[in-house]
């Protein structure tokens, strides 16, 4: 099945903040970070649905150098990038439907 990325721009801004803060941390760091950002979507788009709902129809992927998960909604062959946040930040009311 051929799957359609689609990235809410709440998950754009979360992903912007996440690399200028690592690059404040270390230079390059925020490049790291955007690679392992990578490696998740294409994981995600590979087997979007092998993860286990989450929460109500929404799933997970953790990062794994980063304390962050990508969070996403399989819909038809959409996938919908929501939000992704600091493991911190994860609570149910920070999800949009």
């Amino acid at each position: 099945m051929k799957w359609h990325l689609h990235t809410r721009p709440e998950a754009e801004q979360d992903i912007a903040a996440a690399r200028d803060w690592y690059d404040e941390v270390q230079t390059g760091l925020g490049d790291a970070f955007l690679d392992e950002i990578s490696a998740a979507i294409h994981q995600l788009t590979c087997h979007p649905e092998t993860p286990r709902l989450y929460y109500l129809n929404f799933r997970r992927i953790l990062l794994r150098r980063f304390p962050y998960k990508v969070f996403y909604q399989v819909i038809g062959q959409r996938i919908v990038i929501s939000r992704v946040l600091h493991v911190r930040q994860c609570h149910a009311p920070a999800l949009p439907e």
